[in-house]
């Protein structure tokens, strides 16, 4: 069976290549926000998909591998990936779309919480400031009813 890559497939080579990243994250009020360095290569399946590896610094000082991957379904006509990490081991499901302006891909997933009482709904948001520049946030709902930013990471590619 051959699939032609449809102009939704193709937003995505826009991540292809070799990335260095700065991220600050902050996983709570009462703890101070983290800043540390990695690498990510992304690499196409055959112009559908696009995996992800990305190998980076802990807040504790180790090193976290994680990979993700993300296409485009058009028989539901929404981005679909997932995310793993060596630090965690929830499997992350993304279900997404792209703004108007096809410069940010919104995806919706599922996940504990942080203090892994109880499932939570998250949004990573990668907004590509220019082919060699892009950001990614991830929020979480709060109980209150809130979206939380809580990491920012920024993507150059090398």
């Amino acid at each position: 069976m051959q699939i032609e890559p449809q102009a939704e497939h193709r937003w995505l080579d826009k991540l292809v290549g070799k990335w260095v990243s700065e991220c600050e994250c902050s996983m709570g009020p009462d703890q101070p926000p983290s800043k540390t360095r990695g690498t990510e290569v992304v690499r196409s399946l055959d112009g559908l998909w696009v995996v992800a590896e990305g190998e980076g610094e802990m807040p504790d000082g180790d090193t976290g591998t994680t990979i993700m991957t993300l296409g485009y379904d058009p028989q539901t006509q929404r981005y679909t990936g997932t995310f793993v990490g060596s630090m965690m081991t929830h499997l992350w499901i993304y279900s997404g779309a792209l703004n108007e302006a096809k410069t940010t891909l919104t995806l919706e997933t599922e996940g504990p919480n942080f203090g892994e009482t109880a499932m939570a709904p998250y949004k990573d948001i990668i907004k590509f400031v220019d082919d060699n520049h892009r950001i990614m946030t991830s929020q979480i709902l709060t109980d209150d009813g809130q979206w939380h930013q809580f990491m920012t990471a920024h993507y150059h590619r090398q």
